[in-house]
């Protein structure tokens, strides 16, 4: 009987020890800097002439595209660093909206692009990595980017359509009024032959 019991205490200790070293490697962090983050293949859309011209302008915006694109192709430490920019170029590029890309359509992107660097800052300062999470929140911002970029275009093209409508309506009005100011001539001309 004694050796029974000596048995099961000794077969306890070994499986309480056992669980105890599985319970210490699973809470350890493991910052592995061999992960690569993103998509290193991700290619943002490019901005049209017009919209480099503001990001020159608005400065920030080019700064934090690099960082954007930089950010795919990184490991863990490379990554953290770059969210920390990222975070706060996003902050920068939606408090200082220039008044020429101040609508809501821009404005809604902007507040979409901060939201998801903030959430990808906060996956990749975890105390332990959850790559899935991180690779997910890096997709959804690269989507984000890619999307504001989108928005900007096609903010400068329809100020080109608008501004080309404009300037063919006015075209019009012109010779509209030519036309009438010609016929408000001729019939000048022939109350004067009359009255000759």
């Amino acid at each position: 009987m004694k050796f029974i019991f000596s048995l099961l205490i000794i077969i306890g200790f070994v499986f309480s020890c056992g669980n105890a070293s599985e319970e210490n490697k699973i809470q350890t962090p493991t910052n592995d800097a061999s992960i690569i983050f993103g998509n290193e293949e991700f290619d943002f859309p490019q901005l049209s002439a017009p919209a480099k011209e503001q990001a020159v302008k608005w400065g920030v915006l080019e700064d934090f595209l690099t960082e954007a694109k930089n950010a795919n192709g990184s490991n863990y430490q490379d990554l953290r660093n770059r969210t920390e920019r990222l975070s706060e170029y996003a902050d920068s590029l939606f408090k200082n909206i220039p008044d020429t890309l101040d609508t809501k359509p821009i404005h809604s992107r902007l507040m979409v692009l901060k939201t998801r660097s903030a959430l990808l800052f906060q996956a990749s300062h975890q105390a332990t990595i959850d790559s899935l999470k991180v690779q997910q929140s890096l997709g959804e911002m690269n989507m984000a980017v890619k999307n504001l970029i989108i928005q900007l275009n096609e903010k400068f093209q329809k100020d080109k359509i608008d501004f080309t409508r404009k300037e063919d309506e006015e075209n019009e009005l012109k010779k509209q009024q030519r036309y009438k100011d010609s016929i408000m001539n001729l019939e000048l001309q022939d109350k004067k032959n009359k009255k000759v």
